[in-house]
């Protein structure tokens, strides 16, 4: 690793340009690697979501996850489903695809109507979701997001600064509980917004972007050992300061048309994408 300097601010950065970091980094054979690129650029994908793909990378994301078409995999808050797009298909026939969503339950408005949404995009498309296994990732201990050592891989994305408004205690539960799931030699595949180095817990909250350091500590903290990191998500035009912190930016865009052009310009978060294994 070397550190670069953004906006005035040392950020971390990679020095392979392969996906790659670390020589124990697991890989992808060739026919996985198709099947992960035919779900990618199936036309059952919606095109709002296939247009991000340039700020989301998904294929090199999942490659160097390496999640393979057998694989039991467990997604944490696939929100309105973007990755479930290429997930559920790809594991549709050999595997088995587990969305942790929110409790259809929950005192929180949000939550409900997400999952209610969920639920109706699996019904609309029941030749491509008809497998799909619905859990809940909630911050009751009791309340497992699959059953224990049962995953393959857990896969988690731009999740944590959501665990860390609860509470450091609840981001570390929801660690746990991923943990929990994975086999041993399971993976955990996270990505997330990253924020400048030192930056306080209360700041990260605020303009959710998460130290690197923070989910390392959390993940060694469950059991968890870091496996490799990928450049591929990270963007050094995001210097990560902005008036209503990563919501400013696509595909939020909280600011409306005020600096339009200057955020679009600058693209998606700059983000972190590390690969953790359970020992």
């Amino acid at each position: 690793m070397f550190k670069t300097i953004i906006g005035g601010t040392l950020m971390l950065a990679a020095t392979l340009a392969s996906a790659q970091e670390f020589i124990s980094a697991p890989r992808l054979d060739p026919q996985h690697q198709e099947q992960l690129r035919q779900a990618v650029g199936s036309s059952q994908r919606t095109i709002s979501n296939v247009m991000r793909d340039a700020g989301r990378n998904p294929e090199q994301t999942l490659s160097f996850f390496a999640v393979e078409p057998g694989h039991t995999v467990v997604e944490i808050w696939p929100g309105a489903g973007w990755y479930t797009e290429i997930l559920a298909p790809l594991l549709r026939e050999e595997g088995t695809y587990i969305a942790a969503h929110f409790d259809p339950e929950s005192p929180v408005e949000f939550f409900r109507n997400s999952r209610a949404d969920f639920e109706k995009k699996l019904e609309r498309s029941p030749e491509v979701y008809d497998r799909v296994q619905l859990t809940v990732l909630d911050f009751d201990p009791d309340t497992p997001i699959a059953p224990a050592g049962s995953a393959d891989r857990v896969l988690t994305f731009r999740n944590v600064h959501n665990w860390l408004s609860q509470g450091r205690d609840e981001a570390a539960l929801v660690f746990r509980k991923m943990h929990a799931a994975l086999k041993p030699g399971g993976m955990l595949g996270l990505v997330e917004h990253r924020a400048r180095i030192g930056t306080d817990l209360e700041t990260m909250v605020r303009t959710g972007y998460v130290t690197e350091e923070l989910v390392v500590e959390l993940a060694e903290e469950a059991g968890f050992e870091l496996v490799a990191r990928s450049p591929v998500n990270q963007n050094p035009q995001d210097n990560t300061d902005h008036p209503e912190g990563v919501w400013t930016l696509p595909p939020t865009l909280r600011l409306g048309d005020e600096n339009r052009a200057q955020y679009l310009a600058i693209g998606e978060s700059d983000r972190m994408t590390l690969l953790f294994i359970k020992k």
